[in-house]
C-alpha cells in the first residue's frame, strides 16, 4: 500500500467510527499527540471517538501532502456543539507502510471550554444525585 492508501485509510476508518481498521494501519511504536491528548496507544488515542463522532455532522478534505513516509492532511471538522467548525491539520510518520506517529493541530480553545462545561455539569448532577435531587 501507498502512504496515500495507508494514511486514507485511517482517516476514513477514524470518521466512521471504525477503531479496528484505523488501528490496523498503526504500527509499534506508536505515538500520538495533540493539544488535549497524548497517547503511546493506537487504541488508546481513539477511546473517546464514539462521543467526538456523535457531534459530527461531516468532514471536508482541504488538501492532502504526501511523500514516501509522510503525509499532512489539512480538513474541516463541521459539528452539532458550540464549537461549529473545526479547522484540523494531522501529520503522519510511516514506517514499513503502518503510521508510527500521528500529530494532531487545531485551536483546542473553544473544546476546552465546552469540556469545562461537560465537567461542571457532571458535577453538578453527581452532587444533586447524592442529595437525591434530580438533575
Amino acid at each position: 500500500m501507498t502512504t496515500s492508501d495507508v494514511v486514507r485509510g485511517y482517516h476514513e476508518a477514524r470518521f466512521r467510527g471504525d477503531v479496528a481498521a484505523a488501528v490496523a494501519l498503526t504500527a509499534t511504536p506508536f505515538q500520538f499527540s495533540s493539544p488535549m491528548l497524548q497517547s503511546d496507544d493506537p487504541t488508546g488515542h481513539l477511546a473517546g471517538l464514539p462521543a467526538f463522532l456523535s457531534i459530527v455532522t461531516g468532514v471536508r478534505l482541504l488538501s492532502e501532502l504526501y511523500g514516501p513516509d509522510e503525509a499532512t492532511l489539512v480538513y474541516d471538522v463541521h459539528t452539532a456543539s458550540p464549537v461549529g467548525t473545526q479547522r484540523t491539520a494531522e501529520h503522519f510518520r510511516l514506517t514499513g507502510g503502518l503510521i508510527t506517529s500521528i500529530t494532531l493541530i487545531f485551536d483546542a480553545t473553544p473544546w476546552q471550554a465546552l469540556r469545562s462545561a461537560v465537567v461542571a455539569g457532571q458535577a453538578v448532577r453527581s452532587v444533586a444525585g447524592q442529595h437525591g435531587v434530580a438533575g
